[in-house]
């Protein structure tokens, strides 16, 4: 969300204000799926619902890198003492509402990713781009003195 390209597909989700909190410092970006050693652009991945695992739309079970990345982000996040994090809905890393069902049919049901599952069960509070104004409230960010900091 801070412009960083690890999408599968190699593109970015850029919102203006991820990247300003992490230009100002306020923020660090990762992405758990590189640190758990996914290339970018990969064949995409989806949570199945009938076994948990993570499996790329060839079949193959990527469930493995799905949690060393999660493990890794939570390291970082100890590491740098965060206590709230940003993520993106819908992945089977950070979908904290919602990710796809695991038949690559773009559907949506009610879920949690493999790194979001794990940031939460560590205490750290876990929010998406639609509650991003709660995550600023959290941290004391006034958004009017954000938007001037650009």
């Amino acid at each position: 969300m801070a412009g960083i390209r690890c999408r599968y597909d190699g593109r970015d989700n850029t919102n203006e204000t991820a990247e300003i909190l992490v230009r100002k410092g306020y923020a660090i970006p990762l992405c758990p799926e590189q640190l758990g050693g996914m290339t970018t652009p990969r064949v995409p991945c989806e949570i199945c619902q009938q076994d948990g695992r993570v499996y790329n739309r060839n079949g193959d079970d990527k469930t493995e890198c799905f949690i060393k990345g999660a493990n890794e982000t939570s390291r970082l996040v100890r590491i740098f003492g965060i206590t709230s994090a940003l993520l993106q809905e819908r992945s089977p890393s950070c979908g904290v509402n919602f990710i796809y069902d695991g038949t690559f049919r773009g559907v949506l049901v009610t879920g949690m990713g493999k790194s979001a599952m794990k940031l939460s069960e560590n205490g750290i509070k876990i929010f998406c781009l639609n509650d991003i104004h709660s995550l600023l409230e959290r941290e004391n960010i006034n958004s009017i003195s954000l938007k001037r900091l650009k």
